[in-house]
C-alpha cells in the first residue's frame, strides 16, 4: 500500500519535543517498508490547503497520522484529521471526535467526571468552581493539598518543573501564581490536586478483541530527595544530562500484591478508551494515592511512538514487534469507515510497487 505518513512540519532549528515528531516518521516508516508499504513523508502545517494538495499527489491508500501540533499548537492538531476527513482519507489512530476533546486537559477531565471516571479535582485560572468546592482544592501545609499547574492546551509536560507543584496559602494565592506562570510560558494553565504516591502509564493497541492492554509501567522516583516533587516534568522527558532524566527509569516488574491494582488501572484504561472512542493505540497515566486509589491523569490519544518511548517499551514487554504494532494499528485505519469512501480492503489495496519510491517533503 501507499502510505502517507503525515507529520508536523519542523524547523531545522526546533526544540527536541518539536523534533521528535521526525524520530517517530523514521520509526514507523522502516516498519512500514518493512511490511511492504511504501511510505511517503507529507508534512503538514497550518496552510491546509497545501497538506490537501500534497496530500492528493501522493493518492495515498491510508494516512499514518502522527501530526502533534499545528502552527507551534498542541491544541490545533485536530485540524489534521479534520482535513482528512473532509478528504475521505482513512487515518491511523483516534478519530478527530476522541482527538477534539483530549486536546484539552480540562474538557478531558469534565467528560471523565461526568462518566464517574476517578480523575484529581481541579481549579482553573480566575474560576473556583470548576472539578470541586474550593474548600476541598485549597492548597495548606500538607502534601495531599498541594497542586500542580499545568498547561490545558500543551502536552509533553510543556513548562513543567519540579517548582509547577505548589502550596499557595489559600485559593486567592493560588490564582495568582496560576495568573503569574501563565504570563511567563504564555498558555493557559490550570491547577490540578497533587496526588502524592506511585505514578503509572498503560498504553493499548487495538486487536481484534478490542484494545489490547500492554504491561503497565511505573515510573521510579527511589532516587529523588524526600523534598524533590516525584514528576515526569520537562527535564526528566527531554534534557538528557538532567538528574531527573537519568532518574525516572520505568518498571514492569511488580509483586503479588499490586495485581488487583493493575488489573484495576487496566479496567480504568479500557473505560478511557471506550467513554472517548479511542481507535489503534493510545496510552493512559494514572497516579495511585497512598491509600490505594489510582487517578486518570491524562489520555493521550497519539501516543510518541519513539523507539525509546514508553509505547515501545511496553511492546517489547508485551513480546510484541513495533512492525506488528504498526500493522495492527493500520488495520485499525482501514477497517474503519472513512467519510466519503468506501471500505478498503487491506489484501487489495494498492500494490506498493506503484508507489513512488522517495520520501515526499513539501518545499
Amino acid at each position: 500500500m501507499r502510505v502517507a505518513l503525515l507529520h508536523n512540519a519542523v524547523s531545522p532549528d526546533a526544540p527536541a519535543p518539536e523534533q521528535d515528531v521526525l524520530v517517530q516518521a523514521d520509526a514507523v516508516a522502516r516498519a512500514l517498508a518493512e511490511l511492504g508499504h511504501a511510505p511517503v513523508r507529507v508534512a503538514a502545517s497550518l496552510d491546509l490547503s497545501r497538506v490537501r494538495d500534497d496530500l492528493e499527489r501522493v493518492a495515498p491508500d491510508v494516512v499514518f497520522n502522527l501530526v502533534e501540533s499545528l502552527g507551534g499548537s498542541d491544541r490545533l492538531s485536530y485540524l489534521a484529521t479534520g482535513l482528512l476527513d473532509g478528504l475521505g482519507y482513512r487515518y491511523t489512530g483516534s478519530p478527530t471526535e476522541a482527538l477534539f476533546p483530549l486536546g484539552s486537559k480540562l474538557a478531558a477531565k469534565r467528560r471523565m467526571r461526568a462518566a464517574g471516571l476517578p480523575t484529581p479535582d481541579w481549579i482553573e485560572a480566575g474560576d473556583a468552581r470548576s472539578g470541586s468546592p474550593a474548600s476541598e482544592t485549597r492548597p495548606s501545609s500538607g502534601p495531599r493539598d498541594a497542586c500542580i499547574l499545568k498547561p490545558v492546551y500543551e502536552h509533553a509536560s510543556f513548562g513543567m518543573t519540579s517548582a509547577s507543584v505548589v502550596r499557595a496559602e489559600g485559593l486567592g494565592a493560588l490564582q495568582g501564581r496560576l495568573a503569574v506562570e501563565q504570563r511567563r510560558l504564555g498558555t493557559v494553565l490550570f491547577a490540578e490536586r497533587y496526588v502524592e504516591g506511585r505514578e503509572f502509564n498503560l498504553s493499548l493497541l487495538e486487536g481484534a478483541a478490542g484494545p489490547q492492554v500492554l504491561p503497565p509501567a511505573e515510573i521510579d522516583f527511589s532516587a529523588f530527595p524526600p523534598a524533590m516533587p516525584r514528576i515526569v516534568d520537562h527535564r526528566a522527558k527531554w534534557e538528557a544530562e538532567s538528574f531527573e532524566y537519568d532518574n525516572t527509569p520505568r518498571r514492569f516488574d511488580f509483586p503479588p500484591s499490586d495485581r488487583a491494582l493493575l488489573a484495576e488501572l487496566g479496567n480504568l484504561a479500557r473505560c478511557c478508551w471506550r467513554l472517548f472512542g479511542l481507535r489503534g493505540y493510545a496510552r493512559v497515566d494514572f497516579r495511585v494515592d497512598g491509600g490505594g486509589r489510582p487517578w486518570i491523569l491524562e489520555i493521550n490519544a497519539n501516543p510518541c511512538l519513539s523507539p525509546d518511548a514508553g509505547f515501545a517499551a511496553a511492546l517489547q514487554r508485551a513480546v510484541i514487534s513495533f512492525s506488528e504494532a504498526v500493522e495492527r494499528i493500520l488495520e485499525a485505519a482501514i477497517s474503519a469507515p472513512a467519510q466519503g469512501s468506501k471500505p478498503l480492503d487491506f489484501a487489495d489495496a494498492a500494490s506498493p510497487h506503484s508507489a513512488p519510491t522517495s520520501n515526499h517533503e513539501p518545499p
